[in-house]
């Protein structure tokens, strides 16, 4: 995982309505960098929905928020609307992204090692460093640790 305050790699990738996004994009605004294993899972279900459930707060502290996996566009378009999300998923089936900001790796499932995405989470400041780095994500209560994360580094 990525290191709080080490500059945040440069990215490339289309979302779901196949709008391309770049860090670039990002540039002086607070932005929530999220990557999750699949679409329509679970867990990533349960954190998709936290996020949107809290988008309002977001919205108000002017806080950019992109989904991370390597489904592809028209997964991530059905997920994005069976759910409501109001947030750009981006489809890097490539694994560039995943890979840059070293959110895959060995994970136990069910008992088993394999590799996959890691559901990590960085939230990158309006310098384009990250400002808080989040390995262990609890879908349903990541969304209100942000927030709260986030005024204090404000404060």
């Amino acid at each position: 995982m990525l290191q709080e305050g080490t500059k945040a790699p440069d990215f490339s990738a289309q979302d779901q309505f196949e709008k391309t996004h770049t860090l670039a994009d990002y540039a002086g605004k607070w932005l929530i960098l999220y990557f999750y294993p699949k679409d329509d899972t679970p867990g990533c279900t349960k954190e998709a929905c936290a996020i949107r459930d809290a988008w309002t707060d977001f919205s108000d502290a002017k806080i950019s928020v992109l989904g991370v996996s390597k489904d592809s566009v028209a997964s991530h378009m059905k997920f994005a609307e069976k759910y409501s999300l109001p947030f750009p998923l981006l489809a890097d089936e490539d694994r560039k992204i995943l890979q840059a900001y070293e959110a895959e790796g060995e994970k136990n499932l069910y008992g088993k090692m394999h590799f996959g995405t890691l559901r990590i989470t960085y939230l990158i400041n309006p310098d384009g460093v990250i400002a808080k780095a989040y390995p262990n994500v609890k879908p349903d209560k990541h969304a209100k640790q942000i927030l709260e994360d986030f005024t204090s580094l404000k404060s």
